[in-house]
């Protein structure tokens, strides 16, 4: 007779209870309890699109997309993101149970299937839905924006990366190389240039008529001699196969400079830590979070290796989110350029980013750096500066530079009328050739710099950056060290997107909870204390 631990049913030879568990599960769920303000909250919202992403004939899902919503949110807000461990929690946690109402629990492939191919067209709404509601009960005001950046790894090998400049190189000598085959077959004349794949493959054609008119029978193995159309024909074909694959390096790469094989989305970046501690470029994504009021009002994810490169678009995304504008911009010394100053000041927003020499012109090294022209005086009349040697620097002429963004920048040009037999000329001048001392900067960023500077200076700049400290590094901090985000587990833009919103959802419910518990609600700054 089997034991009652090794039959299939181990019910079978167990102690018999009475039932005792209610037939509700909320019985057994604490009133105050998170679980309740997500279900209640997102009973709101309009999940029209998300139903948009199933396909209208066939059999009803199992489980509602509402419901399904629900448990992926909840589960991030526990920190469970893997589909599994959620299809386990939907098994073993009453919680969970009370969201689902009732209906079946969710296999994995069910979710992940969900969050891979239901969630893209829809999670932005149902995020931007959710702060639309945090305004409506003053919790946001669209009164000030704290940006910031971080990097992530992303859900890549290592070593798999591809450099622009690498294929460049060999896509060059590949195109020597069938120039020069190409040469025996066609005259030079015939030949277009620049060579393109689809004349590559037309030769090829042409080899493989050929060969089938002469009813030449290609050989191989060790003995045989290959004939010189089948030399030819192979040769092509391989350079044909190598074009293509550079073809379709060239197209995942758009304005970047590397990408990874597994991850064909992410981009080579240099992390701060990596698991050789030496700065080392590791696959990555670019991740970009608006915060005010300590909530996560929106996020971006981008392949910029820089932080000023995503301000305009993670902006401009704001704005097509909400009809309401913010009124103050906050952000880090990353985030500094003429551009971004441009933009902000064409929008007509208050902007509060910290220059990136705002604590270095404060030492005592930078001071005596007398080449400089922040330690030279500037006569605004005249305009000219004049050295510590007491010689002058007069306006030859301004220039344009064209960004890679697309942005063009004035640049005006100083140069010392004499910087001969000058005793300061090693200190001052670092031109290897005796040339004069020369200085190169934009005007229009020194002026948009000066406002920035008093902006940050005043009372109310101190207040918003120890908030911006606070608040947006402060969402990172717990997001990267309380929930473990330090790798992506979804592969792609669409999906990395999706599974950092999924995140920043769970981020926010949990801190609507807390501030409610703790009677901080509508607070939307920490005052700064004065010791």
């Amino acid at each position: 007779m089997e034991n009652g631990f090794t039959q299939p049913e181990y019910s079978k030879s167990g102690s018999f209870t009475q039932l005792v568990l209610p037939h509700y599960y909320d019985v057994l769920i604490p009133e105050d309890d998170s679980v309740r303000l997500l279900s209640q909250i997102l009973e709101e919202l309009d999940y029209s699109k998300l139903h948009l992403a199933y396909s209208p004939l066939g059999r009803k899902p199992a489980v509602s997309p509402k419901n399904l919503f629900k448990v992926v949110i909840y589960g991030a807000m526990n920190h469970i993101f893997s589909s599994r461990t959620i299809e386990k929690s939907c098994r073993r946690d009453i919680n969970f149970m009370y969201l689902l109402q009732g209906e079946p629990v969710p296999d994995h492939n069910t979710i992940a299937r969900f969050k891979k191919d239901r969630l893209p067209k829809s999670i932005d709404s149902l995020f931007n839905q959710f702060t639309l509601l945090l305004q409506k009960i003053q919790e946001i005001t669209f009164e000030t924006l704290y940006v910031d950046g971080t990097k992530v790894d992303a859900n890549a090998n290592r070593y798999t990366f591809v450099w622009r400049k690498s294929v460049e190189k060999y896509n060059v000598k590949l195109m020597e190389k069938a120039n020069l085959l190409l040469r025996t077959l066609y005259t030079e004349k015939d030949i277009p240039q620049p060579l393109t794949l689809a004349f590559m493959k037309d030769c090829l054609l042409q080899l493989e008529k050929e060969k089938q008119e002469t009813n030449l029978t290609f050989v191989y193995g060790s003995g045989k001699r290959k004939t010189p159309l089948q030399r030819n024909y192979e040769t092509l074909s391989e350079y044909i196969e190598r074009k293509t694959y550079y073809e379709y390096c060239f197209d995942k790469f758009g304005d970047r400079n590397s990408f990874s094989k597994s991850d064909t989305d992410a981009t080579f970046m240099r992390m701060k830590d990596d698991h050789m501690h030496n700065g080392q470029l590791k696959p990555a994504y670019n991740v970009q979070i608006g915060v005010e009021a300590e909530y996560v009002v929106q996020v971006g994810v981008y392949s910029s290796t820089t932080d000023y490169g995503t301000l305009v678009p993670f902006l401009n995304k704001v704005e097509t989110a909400f009809k309401e504008k913010f009124k103050k911009i906050v952000a880090d010394s990353g985030y500094e350029s003429e551009e971004n100053y441009v933009y902000l000041t064409e929008e007509k927003y208050s902007s509060f980013i910290k220059p990136q020499n705002h604590e270095i012109v404060k030492t005592k090294k930078f001071k005596k750096q007398i080449g400089r022209k922040e330690n030279m005086e500037y006569d605004k009349e005249k305009d000219e500066f004049t050295c510590s040697n007491g010689r002058k620097l007069v306006f030859k002429y301004d220039s344009t530079q064209k960004l890679k963004s697309g942005y063009e920048r004035k640049l005006s040009t100083y140069e010392c009328e004499d910087c001969s037999n000058c005793p300061l000329y090693e200190q001052c001048n670092k031109s290897k050739f005796g040339a004069n001392k020369t200085l190169r900067f934009s005007k229009n960023f020194e002026a948009l710099r000066t406002v920035s500077v008093q902006n940050i200076s005043s009372k109310e700049g101190i207040k918003l950056r120890v908030n911006r400290s606070i608040q947006v590094e402060g969402a990172f901090g717990v997001l990267k060290g309380n929930y473990g985000v330090q790798r992506f587990l979804m592969r792609g833009f669409n999906n990395v997107e999706v599974e950092m919103t999924i995140l920043c959802l769970g981020y926010n419910f949990n801190k609507l909870h807390n501030k409610r518990s703790s009677n901080r609600l509508k607070t939307e700054y920490h005052e700064v204390k004065i010791a």
